[in-house]
């Protein structure tokens, strides 16, 4: 894949980890809630072939979900035609990462597999519905299926509805063999348009609901535009056309940012000249200063000092 697209995945789920879960739900038909503890494991992996030297492998991310019962998971994003090289890559990396955390006791390895899947950005008839296992053993065969996330399959309105935020930034890939059209036809480029700022719109009410963080927000937003560009740079338009849309959000969530910054760092100052004076409760001060009675306590501590 990509650097930009794989780079933009494993930025997403590094810095906005909790919206792996309804992914996580969407694939494996899980029922997380989205308060589960993940704990995510180093991605690099070092494949022991016979007679070679260890060959280093990236995994686009490898981590344990804490539900009701523990379960790992293993997520490979794609852009590429499937050709069968992917799914023994993909083995590859789920036999090292048992291998990893295997257990041997009394000379009996026992290695547990994780749940594998792949994320697929582009859909080509040859693209299955899954992936499958066989592994045919001494004692016996052993097969399961790897499923497949088609992200071409999904609408704006099933991306929000079912929260699956973290393909917002590939979304750009449903409308990639309309392109060319997008970028001669200004009506068409003017529909494109719409629906990212009906993207932002989403996402602002999504932030106001407190469903998600500005920082998530705006993580989104940067990883959209930095794929919409990679993926339009034949379609001059067209990248101008989103870009401004999605720049353009950047450089308001950054004013935002700076404002609100500004505006507590007016209230600490308030604050600290009331403690300063000593005639005012903590409790009045947080409420005259605009500050959580925390923040006060906070500052009557440094005050002090």
């Amino acid at each position: 894949m990509g650097n930009i697209y794989d780079g933009a995945f494993r930025t997403i789920l590094n810095d906005c980890r909790k919206l792996i879960i309804p992914v996580i739900n969407e694939i494996f038909h899980e029922n997380y809630i989205g308060d589960e503890e993940i704990l995510f494991f180093p991605n690099e992996h070092f494949l022991n072939q016979q007679d070679k030297e260890n060959k280093e492998r990236i995994t686009d991310t490898n981590f344990t979900v804490f539900g009701k019962v523990k379960k790992k998971y293993h997520i490979e994003c794609e852009s590429s035609l499937p050709d069968g090289k992917i799914t023994v890559r993909l083995f590859e990396y789920d036999a090292q990462i048992a291998l990893d955390e295997g257990d041997v006791n009394q000379e009996t390895l026992t290695v547990t597999f994780p749940n594998t899947a792949v994320i697929y950005l582009r859909t080509y008839k040859k693209t299955p519905d899954k992936m499958k296992y066989v592994i045919i053993t001494p004692g016996g065969t052993v097969g399961y299926d790897v499923p497949i996330m088609k992200v071409q399959a999904y609408s704006l309105d099933d991306i929000f509805r079912k929260q699956l935020l973290l393909l917002i930034p590939f979304y750009i890939f449903s409308h990639e063999k309309n392109l060319p059209e997008y970028n001669s036809n200004m009506e068409k480029l003017a529909e494109l348009k719409a629906e990212y700022q009906d993207i932002l719109a989403r996402l602002d009410e999504l932030e106001r609901q407190e469903m998600i963080g500005a920082f998530d927000k705006r993580t989104i937003i940067e990883l959209s535009n930095d794929v919409m560009k990679e993926l339009t740079q034949k379609y001059e338009n067209v990248q101008k056309g989103v870009g401004d849309i999605m720049g353009g959000a950047l450089i308001e969530t950054t004013a935002r940012k700076l404002k609100n910054e500004a505006e507590n760092e007016t209230k600490r100052q308030t604050a600290l000249r009331m403690l300063k004076r000593g005639k005012l409760t903590l409790e009045e001060i947080a409420e005259y200063s605009g500050l959580s009675i925390t923040e006060v306590k906070q500052l009557a501590g440094i005050h002090a000092v």
